[in-house]
């Protein structure tokens, strides 16, 4: 696992800003780094070691030079590419999965990703032909962001794993984004491949791949999630998960280094660690009760004989933390398991552990979301005529305060017009309400949706909604988080379930195998229960709790948000008055509007990370 940053451009002292921009990431390669320039291009790579720990090093180059790669992440089918590419006369100088990267491309060109199973992100400098041929993961397991230009006449392009990295070169040009605001109050997360929030910053989509040349970007998708439903009996679909996921599980071993898992209560986690085995599982809680599931944790991991190691989060750990974890997202976002994932990794660095495995994408794949389901209220209205529902549906549309006008809507609405993915946490009337008008010329949610859903239809409704989060919550929100909150601890995160193989296997299941009688994902909790206790498969799935709506109830926490609320920059985006008003309500037991408050303060505190403290420092 690494980092790389590199430019397209004809600036000067090339070798300087390329070091500065090596040294913004060196989180995710403590262990070594390297670098390539030339009159054309510049290429940086910062080492965190995992496979051959003295013969990875980065840039890595073909035996005629004439090819340099800088890549993160791991191709876990390496062995088997390299066996055909030695059948084929190439020689080897290294053991490790990069090298398959620069004999493949000599030997399939830009239908090399087409051979790859893994998670990556990935630059090959063709110096014969002066391109850059590069690419992302099937999932967007890896990032991968750009940036186009012109100055004086001249183009370039920037691009690296993290954005933070582009703050050290002379010709990006920093601001924020005007159009990203508001959808991110509605999702949570940045949700525009196309309008991060630095303004011109984009990100590579998973499943694409590029090349550049003559100062032109040219990207292509060349994978993509396929659901096509086939006939197979509940014990055919168990026995193809058993065997898929042990496969899996089994090729993610793949370290020279230390290995453990996260682990939680729910069955993800605990599922992908009965199939690991590993010498130590990790889990984190908070000091409240509910929120605390980290006995489950120990109580399995005693059970299958393996030391868990917890630790306890307290409120100040993650609020005095908020600045740094913003820092490390790049981009704000306001899911709040991002705190305890933070510090989760921690306890995983400070206890030796360098790879961990983690329960990441089985809700996308195997239906675990309870949204996927229809509840009893749902369910009882969908009973009526279809008529009825609509006009009810009708009736309810601008009482946006009625109460159970949510249900009403799903039941009379198609799903493509009440569901945008797991988290919604503003309505879009409510955004334009809190923002000053040049924040509220953005696309519209359902413009954003749309296009995904346009890719499905004609399928069931549940498989839209997994379409929907694997496309949208999926890589801007779970992905993303776990990708920066693990590096930030310079550990490498793998998910096991987010393979090209388990995907085949999980896109051919049909809907009543995946949610049958209430019971979400199913298929996947019955594949389970050949390796864990009936309890652990059954478990309802509670995510990553978190008590932010006990803390903004604190004076002390209430204080702290209403001073960022009442600032100056505050203002710049918001109604001051409307957002305190939400901050008050909720402080005052009106409403619960605590994901409302985290998402504005989130959001606020990553822009003075960004745009004020990073100014004075610089």
């Amino acid at each position: 696992m690494c980092g790389f940053v590199g430019f397209y451009d004809n600036i000067g002292d090339k070798e300087t800003v390329v070091e500065n921009m090596m040294n913004r990431i060196i989180h995710r390669g403590p262990d070594m780094s390297g670098h390539y320039c030339d009159e054309n291009i510049a290429l940086g790579f910062r080492r965190l070691s995992i496979i051959d720990l003295k013969g990875g090093m980065q840039p890595l180059y073909s035996p005629d030079k004439n090819i340099v790669l800088v890549f993160n992440g791991e191709i876990y089918n390496y062995k088997e590419i390299r066996l055909e590419l030695e059948a084929k006369g190439y020689k080897f100088s290294t053991n490790t999965d990069s090298e398959v990267l620069i004999h493949g491309y000599l030997e399939y060109g830009e239908d090399l990703v087409d051979h790859l199973r893994g998670m990556f992100a990935f630059n090959i400098y063709d110096k014969v032909n002066n391109l850059i041929f590069g690419a992302r993961d099937h999932f967007g397991i890896k990032p991968f962001y750009y940036y186009e230009y012109e100055k004086d006449g001249q183009k370039g392009l920037i691009f690296g794993s993290e954005i933070k990295a582009f703050l050290e070169h002379p010709n990006f040009v920093k601001e924020v984004n005007e159009l990203a605001l508001k959808p991110y109050l509605t999702f949570q997360y940045s949700s525009q491949p196309d309008e991060t929030f630095f303004k011109g910053v984009k990100r590579l989509k998973p499943g694409h791949c590029f090349v550049y040349k003559n100062n032109e970007m040219k990207i292509r998708k060349y994978w993509d999630v396929d659901f096509k439903i086939e006939d197979r009996s509940l014990e055919e679909n168990i026995k193809r998960i058993e065997e898929v996921v042990e496969d899996s599980v089994a090729i993610h071993k793949n370290a020279d280094v230390p290995l453990g898992s996260f682990l939680s209560g729910g069955v993800d986690s605990s599922y992908i660690t009965a199939c690991l085995m590993p010498q130590k599982t990790f889990s984190v809680g908070f000091e409240q009760e509910k929120f605390d599931e980290s006995n489950l944790a120990k109580d399995l991991s005693e059970m299958l004989g393996i030391e868990n190691i917890r630790r306890t989060i307290t409120a100040d750990d993650c609020m005095d933390m908020l600045p740094t974890i913003q820092y490390h997202m790049d981009e704000p976002q306001s899911n709040p398991s991002t705190l305890p994932l933070y510090f989760l990794s921690k306890l995983v660095r400070d206890n030796g552990v360098i790879v961990v495995l983690s329960g990441e994408g089985a809700d996308e794949i195997f239906g675990g979301y309870e949204w996927y389901d229809d509840d009893p209220k749902l369910a009882k209205i969908k009973k009526l005529p279809l008529f009825i529902r609509k006009m009810m549906a009708n009736f309810v549309e601008p009482r946006h305060t009625m109460r159970g006008r949510t249900t009403i809507l799903r039941a009379g609405r198609p799903v493509e017009e009440t569901f945008i993915g797991e988290a919604k946490i503003f309505e879009e009337y409510e955004s334009e309400d809190i923002l000053k008008p040049k924040y509220k010329k953005a696309k519209t949610v359902r413009s954003i949706t749309k296009k995904y859903y346009d890719m499905v239809k004609g399928q069931d409704d549940v498989i839209k909604k997994q379409f929907i989060d694997l496309k949208l919550f999926l890589e801007g929100d779970i992905l993303q988080k776990a990708d920066r909150m693990s590096m930030a601890h310079s550990i490498e995160l793998r998910v096991p379930f987010l393979d090209k193989e388990v995907m085949k296997v999980g896109q051919t299941i049909p809907a009543d195998q995946k949610i049958t009688e209430g019971t979400t994902k199913y298929v996947l909790r019955k594949a389970a229960e050949r390796k864990l206790p009936e309890a652990w498969a059954k478990r309802s799935k509670k995510g990553f709790p978190v008590p932010i709506r006990l803390w903004f109830k604190e004076e002390k926490y209430y204080d702290r948000v209403k001073e960022v609320f009442n600032s100056e920059y505050a203002s710049e985006f918001f109604d001051t008055e409307k957002i305190v008003g939400i901050l008050d309500d909720h402080y005052n037991g009106v409403t619960n509007n605590a994901r409302k408050i985290y998402t504005i303060y989130a959001f606020l505190i990553w822009y003075k990370r960004y745009f004020i403290d990073e100014n004075k420092s610089a």
